[in-house]
This record gives C-alpha cells, structure tokens and sequence, in this order.
C-alpha cells in the first residue's frame, strides 16, 4: 500500500529550488572567454530537455532555474547589464514554453549597485520572476556590503525571495589547497555572506527579504551557536538587537548536495523544518547524483514522512503559491518585521544600567 507521501508525490512532484540553467547567450560569452570550468568543475554542456529528463526521473515538477558562478560579469559593466537582461528574457520565456516546470531566479549585473537594481525591477515587475539569485561574493565584497545598501531597499520593498548562491573569492583562489573549490571554498562563501548579513544589520533593516541558502548554508548551521556569542559584544547590539540566532533561523536553507543525515540533523536542531527546501544543483551535480540525492532524502530517518513530503514540495509552495496544484492547500511564509518601537526602547533604557554593572564589576 502506498505511503501518503508516495500519493502526493504522484500528484504533485518536488520543487526544485536549486537548478542552473545555461543561456545561450551566456554559453557564447564562456566559448569567447575559452571559460571551460567553474570551482574544479568542467561547465556542463546543458539543454532544456536534459533537465526535463531529470526532473521527470526524479518526481520533479518544478525547477527554479538559476545561473551560477561566477554570474554575468567579466570585466565590462555594459557587457554585464546586457548579459543579465539576455539570461533573464531567456529564462521566462523557457518558463512559458514549459509551464509549470520551470521558474526563474534573475541574475543581476553585480556588482554594479545602480544597473543592479535597475534588473532586479525589471525581472520582478515586469518578467514576473519567482525571485533573485546572488552570489555570496563579488569581486571580493560579500552580501551585507554598504555598498548595495540601495539593493537591499529595493530587493525588502518588494518582499523579494533571494537565493544566495556561492562564489569563489579571490582569498580562496590564493589558496594552496588540492580541493577543487566547489568541495570547500564554495561553504565557505556561502558562510560568511550570510552571517555578514546578519552582523552588518542586513537582516535587522530588510526583514521582508526571504533568504535561500545554498548547500544547506555552509557551515553557518555547524557553527550557529558559536557564531551567536556575539550577542555579548557590545559592537553588534544594533545589527543583531533580536540576537543572532533569530536572524540565522529566518534563513531559509536547501537541500543541494547535502541530503547526508549529518546535514540534516543539523539543520533539525536550528531551524522549523518548513525553512528545509530540496534543491538538486542539476546539472552541476550530474543525473546520477541527482538520483542518490532523491533516494537519500527518501530514506533519511531524521524526518518522518511529513517532513519529507514538506522538503520535497510544501515548503516550498509557501514561498512559491504559484506552483500550487488545483485546490492544493498552501499555507503562505511569513514575512518578517524589525525590532519593534517598544522593543528598542526597552533595549535602550538597559543599556546605561548594564554599562554601569558592567563598570561596577571591572572595578
């Protein structure tokens, strides 16, 4: 008899938030640069219908596509800006010609602040995508930069979804490491970006952004707690007033290239198991491995099949109600406030009595 899991599934397939696509006008500008691999991994050669096989041997409905490292800018600001509006029309018209089995997350010209935000309008009020991708770093400034403080406004306004993927700094460049980068450097990318985030006040100022993290975050959720005893640093109560772990929760996390019960179970002790999501990292990780990933999250014995289910599709519809079957129930993500008046005030007045106890006690 089949599993309540196994029907839904039947009836409606996984969603899919971490898969690259590959443009034809972004495989032309790699072919012109003679850019074969990214992060020790050779480019895959990519179609449509390759990824509709996949998805189709592996239950998956929908696949948010997404352009990966080292994103649409080499060298040349106008090249970027044009290069991200060709990935992104692409993209949506690929979503059109397959309803329901494609979504996009647009690229944007990073790390250009102004052209940037300029995209993300366009891509969001106008192609109607399901959210933005942008990498860890640029360039070598990480998200939570002052520099794309204007972005963020623009990207909390519109209560955007943002899927943060990694890159590979020019820090991790100069090492002198036999793994190739995707093995450790890209963690390490995704890790500092997001907590970044949270130290520079990103998450604080710009609540409404919904953060997905790649990989299952990095290391970020193996380090949570060590990383939240800079609550007791008086240079960050104003980024983190809610302490760190409150913002580190509101992350969203996916799937890709780490279904292992070791990751998992990590991610159980942090986070609500609705901000779990799958993401397979087709076509970078191969159809085999895409496969192996399934069958992992099937037989993982840290989530019972609710859970499973959720990961596969339902936590997903919180945030994408689009992709919703006819009737099927969806219940909507929330959306996140800052600091309240009365909370800031409160703060506010403790802080001269705990600077005095504090004084008293250095005495």
């Amino acid at each position: 008899m089949e599993s309540l899991a196994e029907a839904l599934q039947v009836r409606h397939g996984r969603i899919d938030v971490h898969h690259h696509l590959f443009p034809p006008a972004y495989k032309a500008e790699n072919a012109r640069r003679g850019i074969t691999e990214e992060a020790g991994v050779r480019i895959p050669d990519w179609t449509p219908e390759q990824s509709l096989d996949v998805m189709d041997s592996n239950g998956i409905q929908t696949a948010i596509l997404s352009l990966s490292a080292p994103g649409v800018y080499f060298g040349d600001k106008g090249e970027a800006v044009a290069l991200a509006r060709s990935c992104n029309d692409y993209a949506v018209e690929l979503s059109r010609k397959h309803p329901g089995r494609f979504g996009s997350f647009a690229v944007l010209p990073m790390p250009f602040t102004h052209e940037a935000c300029d995209e993300a309008a366009y891509a969001l009020d106008v192609l109607g995508a399901d959210g933005i991708v942008l990498l860890g770093s640029v360039e070598g400034h990480f998200l939570g930069d002052p520099r794309y403080d204007e972005l963020m406004s623009e990207l909390d306004r519109r209560q955007a979804i943002v899927f943060v993927h990694p890159n590979l700094h020019p820090s991790s460049l100069a090492l002198d490491l036999m793994a190739p980068g995707f093995v450790l450097e890209f963690p390490c990318d995704t890790s500092r970006a997001a907590l970044n985030l949270i130290l520079r006040g990103v998450t604080e100022r710009h609540p409404r952004i919904r953060w997905i993290l790649s990989h299952a975050g990095g290391f970020l959720p193996y380090i949570g707690w060590r990383a939240s005893l800079v609550n007791a640093m008086s240079e960050f109560q104003h980024a983190i007033p809610q302490g760190f772990l409150t913002y580190l929760r509101r992350f969203y996390f996916d799937t890709a290239l780490s279904p292992s019960p070791i990751s998992m179970a990590a991610l159980r002790e942090l986070v609500e198991p609705d901000h779990i999501l799958f993401g397979s990292d087709f076509p970078y990780a191969p159809a085999a491995a895409t496969s192996l990933q399934v069958r992992t999250l099937e037989g993982s014995t840290i989530w019972d099949e609710t859970v499973r289910h959720g990961i596969d599709r339902t936590h997903a519809l919180r945030l994408f109600p689009r992709y919703a079957g006819h009737e099927e129930p969806v219940i909507a993500a929330p959306v996140y406030e800052g600091e309240s008046l009365g909370a800031k005030a409160r703060r506010l007045l403790a802080k001269p009595v705990s600077a005095i106890a504090e004084h008293l006690r250095d005495r």
